[in-house]
Parts: C-alpha cells; sequence; structure tokens
C-alpha cells in the first residue's frame, strides 16, 4: 500500500490482511478541512472518494474517528471491487463487544448499517452484553490479580506466546524467587481481589515443589481462582491436591483438538485418551472445568473439528472456549510449510455456535486478533453460573488488573474505563529478573493513582 498517511498504515494493514491479496499497489490518502475528512482509494484502474463530518476538536476523538472513517472506506472500497464481505465487516479492534457497550442501546444499528458487521456476529455480540449484565465490574472499582508462568512442557507449533520448554530454562527456581516477591508486593497494593488467575504457559509444568512455593505466596483466597492446567501431559494428582489444598476453583484442560493425528502435527506430547482420562481425574476433585478448542488447525477438516466438539460437549465442562485458529509471527506453523489455510472454518464457528448453544452453553465472552482465518473470533461459552469473570472483565478492560511475572501487563482503569494506562513487563526471564525492583516500583506509582 502507497499512502502519506503513515500513522495509519497499521490499521489499514490490518484490514488489508483481512482480503488476503497483495495490495503493494494500492494508493490511500487523506484530506482534512475545517469540516470534512476525504478519504481516496485508488487499485486496478479504480478511484474513488469517501467524505465524512469532521469537527472534533477532542484529540482523542479526532484520532478515533479518522481511524475508524479511514478503515470504512477503505473496507467499502474493497468490499465493492473484490464482491467481499467480512463477517466483522469493517471492524478490526480486538473487542466488539467492548466497542458496542460504549455505542450504547442503538449498537445493533451502528454495527450492521455504519460498520458492515454481519447479523450473525451482531447478534453474537447482542447475547455476550446480555449474558454479562450483573457479572460486569463496574469500570475501575474492582482488581484482579493474574500471575504469569511463561514456561511449558514443549512448544506447540501455533503458539505465539512468549513461553519456553521448561526443561530448556535454568533459572526456573530463580524464576519463582523473583514472581513470590513480586507477588508479596502486588498484596500491598490492593487489599482484595475480586479474582486469581494463573496463567501461562502451563504453570502446571513446574516441579510439585515450585508449583506448592507459588500457590502459597498467594495465600488464603476465597474466590474465583483459576490455574491454566492446560496441557493433560503436565497434570497429576500432586498438583491437583495441591490446588485443593490452596482453593483453586477453576481449571483448564486444553486439548485443542480430540485428532492424535493433529496433536502430534502440532506439537503436543499427548493423545486425545490422555485427555479423557486426566479430564476424569480433574473432575474427581469437585473443580469448574475450562476446555480449549482451535477450529482451522493444520490438515484438519470440518468433520475433524466437529468430532473434537461433540466430544468436549460430551465431558460437559462448565466451559468451552472455541478459538480461530490465529497465526501470528513467532510461531512455529507461521513459518513452517504446513498447510492450514481455513477452509471451512467459518463452517466449524458456526457448528460450534449452534450446538453448544443446543447444548446448554451460552456465549458470554468474545475477544479477537490479528491475522486470525476467515475475519473470526475467539468466543467463551458457559453453562448457566458457570461465567468466568475475569474474563469477562478483562476482555471488557473494565477492572484494574494487577499482573505478576515475564510478559505479564498490569492495567489501571481511570475515568470510569474512558482511560487505561498499562505497564508491561519485559517477556523474557533473565530481563524480567533484572529489572524486577524497578517493575514494583513502577506498578506502585501506576495503582497509586487509583487509590
Amino acid at each position: 500500500m502507497k499512502t502519506e498517511a503513515v500513522h495509519l498504515i497499521p490499521d489499514l494493514n490490518e484490514l488489508l490482511n483481512e482480503f488476503g491479496k497483495d495490495f503493494s499497489e494500492l494508493v490511500f490518502n487523506e484530506q482534512r478541512n475545517e469540516s470534512n475528512i476525504v478519504f481516496s482509494v485508488e487499485f486496478e484502474g479504480e478511484k474513488k472518494f469517501y467524505e465524512y463530518p469532521f469537527e472534533f476538536t477532542d484529540p482523542i476523538l479526532i484520532k478515533r474517528y479518522e481511524k475508524r472513517y479511514a478503515k470504512l472506506s477503505l473496507y467499502k472500497f474493497l468490499s465493492g471491487k473484490l464482491n467481499i464481505d467480512l463477517p466483522w465487516g469493517a471492524l478490526t479492534g480486538v473487542r466488539p463487544t467492548k466497542l458496542a457497550r460504549q455505542t450504547g442501546a442503538g449498537f445493533k444499528d451502528f454495527f450492521l448499517n455504519d460498520m458492515f458487521v454481519s447479523e450473525k456476529k451482531t447478534e453474537l455480540v447482542s447475547k455476550i452484553l446480555k449474558k454479562q449484565e450483573g457479572l460486569i465490574s463496574r469500570c475501575g472499582e474492582s482488581t484482579h490479580l493474574f500471575i504469569c508462568v511463561p514456561l511449558c512442557p514443549t512448544r506447540c507449533s501455533y503458539c505465539s506466546f512468549i513461553s519456553c520448554e521448561i526443561s530448556k530454562e535454568k533459572r526456573v527456581n530463580e524464576y519463582i524467587d523473583g514472581l513470590i516477591k513480586e507477588i508479596e508486593h502486588a498484596k500491598t497494593l490492593r487489599k482484595n481481589f475480586k479474582t486469581v488467575y494463573i496463567g501461562g504457559g502451563t504453570p502446571v509444568a513446574l516441579d510439585n515443589k515450585n508449583f506448592e512455593r507459588l500457590l502459597s505466596a498467594i495465600g488464603t483466597f476465597n474466590g474465583e481462582y483459576t490455574v491454566e492446567a492446560g496441557r493433560p501431559d503436565a497434570i497429576d494428582e500432586e498438583k491437583l491436591s495441591l490446588m485443593k489444598k490452596h482453593n483453586v476453583t477453576r481449571v483448564c484442560v486444553n486439548p485443542q483438538t480430540f485428532n492424535d493425528k493433529t496433536l502430534e502435527l502440532i506439537g503436543r506430547k499427548h493423545t486425545a485418551k490422555d485427555v479423557f482420562e486426566i479430564f476424569s481425574l480433574v473432575r474427581s476433585y469437585g473443580f469448574s472445568i475450562n476446555m480449549d478448542l482451535i477450529a482451522g488447525l493444520p490438515e484438519e477438516n470440518f468433520c475433524d473439528f466437529k468430532n473434537s466438539l461433540d466430544l468436549a460437549i460430551s465431558l460437559r465442562p462448565e466451559n468451552v472456549t472455541v478459538h480461530t485458529l490465529s497465526l501470528k509471527s513467532g510461531s512455529k506453523l507461521k513459518e513452517s510449510v504446513l498447510n492450514f489455510g481455513g477452509s471451512g472454518v467459518s463452517q466449524m464457528v458456526d457448528y460450534a455456535h449452534e450446538t453448544l448453544f443446543s447444548a446448554g452453553y451460552e456465549p458470554y465472552y468474545l475477544y479477537r486478533q490479528k491475522y486470525m482465518t476467515e475475519n473470526l473470533e475467539n468466543t467463551g461459552y458457559c453453562r448457566s453460573g458457570y461465567e468466568c469473570v475475569y474474563n469477562i472483565d478483562v476482555m471488557e478492560e473494565t477492572a484494574n488488573i494487577v499482573a505478576c511475572g515475564a510478559n505479564a501487563i498490569s492495567k489501571a482503569v481511570f475515568s470510569g474505563g474512558e482511560k487505561i494506562k498499562r505497564l508491561g513487563e519485559p517477556k523474557d526471564i533473565a530481563s524480567y529478573l533484572k529489572r524486577l525492583d524497578q517493575i514494583m516500583r513502577e506498578k506502585e506509582k501506576l495503582f497509586k493513582q487509583t487509590t
């Protein structure tokens, strides 16, 4: 793409990526006067202009609406020229439900008629907003504790998270020492946390001694308390006993697929049979269970995904999260020659929604990522009464997050959600340990502003 509006390039490229074509020769420009903004789009011998009223004085609104109108102009041009309607239309943001809530009662009209979102996706957002009523925090009035353990038994080929194989990390004990120090500091920043969430990575990849040290540092907590057990090959009875002892309430057992061929292809070291066995073991301890599945994994077709979803439902977990494959830089799959390609992924996602809903699961949170197959989304479903409040508040950005660990991001919410400040921690363990004291000082300064 060629444009003089260089500040818009990241947003425009995100939309261009959804159309799956070479747009190196596309020309995009803007002109603005006191009352209007005009965008021009030229590609393959065709040029069009799109004009919008533009009389904003607030810098935040200027930036917000300039991006919105720019993407809308580009979408109108490409959708018409290529005869392609994307399910989310001109929306490229991570949080369409947050945008809908900000828009208010008329969001459906805005989504359908202004941003060209499909009826199906607009209705999905409507269902989620209704489900969140009475559960979502009032902006800035709650705080969650998040702890990151960026370690896994092995690295999955689709993963772009900053995590490493635990067998190759020499500073695991040192990392847990630093994490405990940071957790103790976090507890001085807030007296009461609404939820606790230990993610990663795969926290249960830690040996039992370090895992218990981590849980003990958190101390007594009576509320929603989640641990991403994730990989069935990293769960054992001792870890489950430790979680029960420390009041963990919710455990994520994430097969991603029940197809053994796919599991091997993506770098998992377990089988579908292992998932069933571990699920039964976790269930025997009385935990609420979430299961993740991915639509669009390499070499899987609709029947493969359908089989995985049907098997997951047969186990009756309290939560099922359906992800759409997103191939980001940093994932082995992105860099490999594996064929993934998205054929039939929309059908998979539609089947998941219809089948889960019929089985008594309702969508309760949603988010999108860059480079998602077929311009789709990730959706969390739950049985009634088993909504994960942490997931809701994090995705809607309505609560403070005190985050601890490498690659963790703390968030402080101000002015009823109109302003959010973030503090990201170093992505690798060595840098995290080196900067830990500085991180804690910065975090203390951040959260003093919200008291």
